[in-house]
């Protein structure tokens, strides 16, 4: 049997199970990948928030990711959680030497607001990661975080997506959906724009949507989709997650990423 396509995530450990490594993992199963995991940071969290964060060594990052890709190999790369500016520079490092396409989720706040980057790790983020972007998929309050635009209608969304181009990724998504009304996502490269809409589901239970979308564009990738293809899918598998997101403990419960097995779409 063929090995399906191969796809690394390189981020943080929510004990929880609904963002992090474990919304990644699940999502490359539910969309016929083969996950891969490089843990950046270990964290205990749960339904109500982030309790405590513990980051690894650089030496055991760098090391599970030369594991992974010298041996077994990737189609795509997708990093989240890295917490520090040593940990920045050291995965774009490994990124701009590894021939794949990179997802980039430039984590900055978790759902609850947690703060999961250091304040000192913001100009990494712009002058080492985001250069080394396939795509980027900022959400609203990482715009504003890194570029200072803050995003108040729909109409705001290309000035943002142009201030997160100036740092180099070759394609970005704003992802708008902190704004009212349906939930819309600009994908550009600055000269081609996708507007990605879908009806906002009246559900709380959202934990772990910016992993997973970015987990599934980078299975698109990895499966030889071009860029609007893959977030385009990414897009439909991630509003059909929400829809069918469930309460778990007594704050805002995850996405279900096995929705599409159910459903007969996977």
């Amino acid at each position: 049997m063929t090995a399906p396509p191969r796809v690394l995530t390189v981020a943080g450990s929510d004990s929880g199970g609904g963002a992090g490594i474990q919304a990644d993992l699940k999502t490359m199963l539910a969309l016929g990948t083969h996950g891969m995991s490089v843990l950046t940071a270990v964290t205990a969290q749960n339904s109500l928030g982030v309790q405590g964060a513990w980051e690894l060594p650089v030496e055991a990052v760098r090391a599970q990711y030369r594991s992974v890709v010298d041996d077994i190999g990737v189609q795509a790369v997708k990093t989240g959680m890295l917490g520090s500016a040593e940990l920045v520079e050291t995965v774009a490092e490994l990124l701009a030497g590894t021939d794949a396409p990179a997802v980039v989720d430039p984590v900055g706040v978790s759902k609850h607001g947690d703060a999961l980057l250091a304040a000192s790790a913001l100009d990494s983020v712009r002058t080492k990661l985001l250069p080394a972007a396939t795509v980027a998929t900022p959400n609203l309050d990482e715009v504003a975080q890194l570029t200072g635009v803050h995003v108040e209608s729909e109409d705001d969304l290309r000035r943002a997506a142009a201030a997160v181009l100036a740092y180099g990724p070759r394609w970005v998504v704003i992802k708008g959906g902190h704004l009212a009304g349906d939930a819309v996502d600009l994908l550009t490269d600055g000269s081609e724009e996708y507007w990605l809409r879908a009806p906002r589901h009246d559900n709380r239970h959202t934990h772990g949507t910016g992993c997973t979308l970015a987990s599934a564009i980078a299975c698109g990738l990895a499966q030889g989709r071009s860029v609007p293809e893959a977030v385009t899918a990414a897009k439909e598998y991630v509003t059909g997650a929400i829809a069918a997101g469930f309460a778990l403990g007594g704050g805002i419960g995850p996405v279900d990423h096995g929705w599409a097995f159910r459903s007969g779409t996977a």
